[in-house]
């Protein structure tokens, strides 16, 4: 497939054409992205996309997680870049997108029309998908739409959407697993609020006080940055009156955006991913699963395997949730590296 395809050349390119903005900008710590840009997608959303690697090379598009964390720097190292034609891009409101932290017409079935956008654009036959935790959510719902346009797929700690991931993820893994801080999570709420914890801490996230808004969205955060990691050094508050809130500057994204999926059930019907992961065959892929994830547990990564049965499914014994973990990392650098090979 390579053969009859360009070598990456390394150019600068300046261009601006309306909203159509390009450029390239050197940085010595990551690989570098040949082209940068903003696309508007509608409904007033301008999304920001890069691009890096081998112009001609396979490929792939890159999904982050959150929803509304954006894409890292560290996502470009994961790609075998003299293969591979990369596409990153921050989901509506995330990252440099903008609006930024905008939540109107933010829904996963918006986003998928977001990536076909971006493929149209950049007249993208087929292309691979690759995406962790809510980036796996959002790969599944894509790829079961849109199996025609998907060339492989890569999931990693995989997360459905549904009413029993969300209480395993904000309460029932915390309860078994780490109590001592689901007692200070909750114990920052009020009495009455202790009774609904998520929907007390999603009010909060509403308040029109930043002050409340701001350490909800913080609590939440560190909530889920510790049950991320098998061992994490994170001292969690004890009252929201703590000197860490007063930081204003501290303002976390993502919290918002889990709030607004959260309470429309990520916009997808039950099991919905389940049901229609029939679809994914014909399509190869991997799935790597952490056995110590407490954010999406394992058995998701099993149900979805159960009917995609071209998957291989790698669950990497030492890993977590974070994909920033040695073992992670490893396993789902090696699984883009196979599929890579398999497409060349």
């Amino acid at each position: 497939m390579l053969k009859n395809r360009l070598l990456f050349t390394r150019t600068l390119i300046f261009m601006q054409v309306g909203k159509y903005k390009m450029s390239m900008i050197q940085d010595n710590k990551f690989p570098q992205p040949y082209e940068k840009c903003f696309l508007e997608v509608g409904d007033g959303h301008e999304i920001y996309v890069e691009q890096l690697g081998n112009p001609q090379g396979i490929p792939f598009i890159f999904l982050h997680g959150g929803p509304g964390s954006g894409c890292q720097n560290s996502h470009r190292s994961l790609f075998n870049l003299e293969t591979c034609r990369v596409i990153l891009f921050d989901q509506r409101g995330a990252g440099k997108s903008l609006p930024k932290r905008s939540l109107y017409k933010n829904t996963t079935q918006m986003l998928m029309k977001d990536m076909e956008f971006i493929r149209n654009k950049f007249n993208i036959k087929k292309w691979s998908i690759v995406g962790g935790s809510w980036g796996s959510t959002l790969g599944l719902a894509y790829s079961e739409s849109y199996s025609d346009s998907v060339e492989g797929l890569i999931l990693r700690s995989v997360f459905l959407g549904t009413e029993d991931n969300i209480t395993w993820a904000f309460e029932k893994a915390a309860k078994t697993f780490r109590p001592e801080l689901w007692k200070k999570w909750i114990g920052l709420l009020d009495r009455k609020e202790q009774k609904t914890p998520i929907l007390s801490y999603g009010k909060r996230l509403e308040s029109s006080n930043k002050i409340i808004s701001n350490s909800a969205a913080l609590a939440w955060s560190l909530y889920e940055s510790i049950l991320s990691q098998i061992d994490s050094d994170i001292i969690f508050p004890n009252k929201f009156d703590d000197k860490l809130f007063m930081n204003t500057s501290s303002d976390p994204n993502t919290p918002y955006f889990e709030w607004h999926y959260i309470k429309n059930n990520f916009f997808l019907e039950q099991d919905e991913l389940i049901k229609n992961a029939y679809k994914l065959n014909g399509i190869p892929g991997s799935i790597i699963q952490g056995r110590y994830d407490l954010l999406c547990p394992v058995i998701n990564a099993y149900e979805i395997a159960a009917n995609w049965k071209n998957s291989n499914l790698i669950i990497v014994d030492e890993g977590a949730h974070s994909a920033n973990s040695d073992p992670m990392r490893t396993e789902l650098i090696k699984a883009i590296n196979d599929l890579t090979n398999k497409l060349i």
